[in-house]
């Protein structure tokens, strides 16, 4: 009779170990995602040469569709800038420039599910009215992208930085 109530905690312990074991795999499997289809790198990739295109032109309303309606732009030594209209303001700033040149090029993409990360560089050479000197930068840049229900990837952050060093 002693040994029965001994065993009879031991095998209560067990089950629930096991029983316990088992959700803690399906919660797993279930919060399992896939990770990222060679489509969506390439489409990602692709927006590089995209904000490249519309960048040279200035064409804010093609820079904006590659925004989501709550990014967040997030430039050196400047207050965050919320959302597309914001994005919007920030590239009206360049109406006085001529831009030569935008290079924006994906170096390293990664994600799972619908949500993604890219890590770039960029270089860009542009005139500011007045001024007959060209300005010259080059810099990083990482992404947070979101893929959206129509199957596209949008800006939901991005944040860039100079290599170069900052001026006395």
């Amino acid at each position: 009779m002693k040994k029965l109530f001994m065993v009879i905690p031991l095998v209560i312990l067990l089950c629930f170990t096991f029983g316990c074991q088992k959700q803690a795999e399906e919660m797993a499997e279930e919060a399992a995602v896939a990770p990222l289809s060679d489509e969506d790198i390439a489409a990602i990739k692709a927006i590089g040469p995209a904000i490249d295109k519309a960048t040279l032109v200035l064409n804010i309303d093609a820079l904006l569709e590659l925004w989501t309606e709550d990014t967040l732009l997030m430039n050196p030594n400047e207050q965050i800038i919320q959302g597309r209209a914001g994005v919007a303001e920030y590239y009206k700033a360049f109406e006085t420039a001529t831009m030569k040149e935008h290079k924006h090029e994906l170096l390293e993409v990664d994600g799972y599910g619908d949500i993604a990360y890219a890590r770039g560089a960029y270089k860009v050479v542009y005139v500011l009215e007045g001024i007959d000197e060209p300005v010259e930068d080059k810099g990083k840049t990482l992404l947070i992208l979101r893929k959206q229900s129509n199957g596209s990837w949008l800006i939901a952050l991005f944040s860039w930085s100079s290599d170069l060093a900052l001026s006395e």
